[in-house]
């Protein structure tokens, strides 16, 4: 079902969908797509599960590991599935039909970013203290590590709305993608792994936690401008 046949069951075919309609909107479709909720958590756990069988099961060497490791794994786990992001409303029509209604573009773009952090983001957060006690992460860092994850894959949701709208026209624009974002995710992924290092080493990581929240205020301003306007050139093409 597309993103139109759900607006008229939802708000009606005659009232014009707001932000919080839009929002619900995207969370029906996103639960009738489990498999796209699972597959990024299926790839993160995966991956990390069979880190130890990789690298060697040396408490020491993985608990040094961990930090970067699980933020690198939740950076890729986020990517996968950015690509679909306006994939389907772009080959139905309905991404132009988005384009057209009286709102600023920018409500029904942050809308899917905050369906996509949900959907991916989030329960990468929820069950990275369960993996930090797999790689054997010292406890100090368990609280910083679910906090970073919190608020960095909410700005990597955001970032990586831009990569999917400006290759939302191409077939194949995963290379692309993945080219176009990795340098926008490198200051999350620094200051991700930096707050986790500095909790387990006994320092203060509240400053690291603060610049996260800060790209993401930045991110959750500009980001979905900056999608929206990639979709209109991709439309106009």
């Amino acid at each position: 079902m597309s993103l139109t046949d759900v607006q008229v069951q939802a708000v009606g075919a005659r009232e014009t969908p707001g932000f919080a309609a839009l929002f619900k909107i995207e969370m029906l479709l996103a639960l009738r797509k489990r498999a796209d909720i699972a597959n990024p958590l299926l790839f993160f756990v995966t991956v990390l599960a069979l880190l130890p069988l990789g690298v060697g099961p040396e408490p020491e060497l993985l608990a040094k590991m961990a930090p970067g490791m699980i933020w690198v794994m939740a950076l890729l786990a986020t990517m996968l599935s950015q690509e679909s992001l306006f994939r389907g409303d772009f080959e139905d029509g309905t991404l132009e039909q988005l384009a057209l209604l009286p709102q600023p573009l920018y409500f029904a773009v942050l809308a899917k970013s905050l369906v996509h952090w949900i959907a991916t983001g989030l329960p990468l957060a929820l069950l990275s203290p369960l993996l930090a006690l797999m790689l054997n992460l010292p406890t100090e860092g368990y609280l910083c590590l679910f906090v970073s994850l919190f608020l960095g894959t909410a700005s990597l949701s955001l970032i990586g709305a831009i990569g999917a709208a400006l290759t939302v026209a191409l077939r194949r624009p995963g290379l692309l993608l993945a080219l176009i974002v990795m340098p926008l995710y490198v200051p999350v992924l620094i200051f991700g792994t930096g707050a986790v290092q500095a909790a387990i080493d006994g320092y203060a990581y509240s400053a690291q936690l603060a610049i996260l929240a800060a790209l993401l205020a930045a991110a959750a301003a500009l980001a979905p401008l900056a999608a929206a306007g990639a979709i209109r050139i991709s439309l106009d093409n």
